[in-house]
Formats: structure tokens, sequence, C-alpha cells
């Protein structure tokens, strides 16, 4: 029993001591710095993709409910606000993710 008590002690100090020369250099700064504007330099092209997503949908969108509209469906309402919806909603979720993180 005393034999696993000095034991630990001993590993104790030892991991005190060690700890000191296992410490980073510096306080990395620089590498935060860097991740940041890696991470940044993504946002423009990222939102610039997703309103042509967003322009691809709106045609579409267009083209269907002119078919439905030209058919007389009675549904052609609800089809232009869902439609309407899936563009307003790629549009104002790239500019807040643009104005959340830049």
């Amino acid at each position: 029993m005393k034999t696993k008590t000095y034991f630990s002690v001993i590993l104790l100090f030892s991991s005190l001591l060690l700890s000191n020369s296992l410490l980073a250099q510096g306080n990395g700064l620089a590498g935060i710095t860097e991740a940041t504007q890696m991470i940044t330099s993504y946002f423009d092209p990222a939102s610039k993709l997703i309103y042509a997503i967003g322009a691809v949908v709106g045609l579409i969108g267009g083209v269907k409910i002119y078919h439905k509209f030209s058919s007389g469906d009675p549904d052609t309402s609800k089809t232009a606000a869902s439609w309407f919806g899936a563009c307003i909603f790629l549009i104002v979720s790239a500019t807040i993710l643009r104005s959340f993180f830049l």
C-alpha cells in the first residue's frame, strides 16, 4: 500500500515538472488569425453561389407556376407561395449567414 502511494506522489511531481516544458510556443494568435481569414474568404463565393441557386430555383418555380396556371389547376396559389418562399429563404439565409459571421 505504501509503495502505491509513493509511486503516485512521484508520478504527480514528475508530471508537474514536465508540464512546463510541454507548453505551446506563443499564444496561437497567428494561427487563429489565419484561420479566421481563411474562413471569411469563403463567404463571398458561397453567398454568390447561394444567390445563383436562388435564381435557378426562382426560374424553375416560375415555369412550373406558369404551367399550372395555364392548365387551370386550382392549386396554383399554394405552389406559387411555396416556390416564392423557397427563393426568399435562400436569399435571406445567405444574407443572415454573411452578416452573422462577418
